[in-house]
């Protein structure tokens, strides 16, 4: 059966707390209470050491999105700059190295149905 880390954490407190409070001279699994309390601290630790690292990652994923957020403007602000050009607009090589379709090469949408032959059934 798996255990949560809350409850693994809970687990070595409550342990620790018992063993310090009602049998602190005394040796269990080949340890004294302060060997236990070493381990018991390292897990500690380590949750906190994840902890910061977890908001850390926020941080610097809030950091990404707002900065990405700001340059996605940046390149609207470019594109338009480059349609209103003058001697670049929707027709030039720039247009289409953006990664848009030239004006000139975009199709009309216009089609016409085709009729259809042979006799009907």
């Amino acid at each position: 059966m798996s255990v949560s880390q809350k409850e693994a954490m809970e687990t070595m407190e409550r342990d620790l707390n018992a063993w310090k409070t009602i049998a602190p001279d005394k040796k269990f699994g080949g340890m004294s209470v302060g060997e236990f309390e070493v381990f018991v601290v390292d897990s500690r630790n380590a949750r906190i050491n994840v902890a910061d690292k977890d908001n850390r990652l926020t941080q610097a994923l809030t950091e990404r999105d707002d900065t990405d957020e700001i340059g996605l403007e940046k390149c609207r602000l470019f594109k338009n700059g480059v349609v209103g050009d003058v001697t670049e607009g929707e027709n030039s090589a720039l247009y289409e190295a953006m990664g848009f379709v030239r004006k000139a090469d975009k199709k009309s949408g216009l089609t016409r149905k085709k009729k259809k032959t042979g006799t009907p059934t």
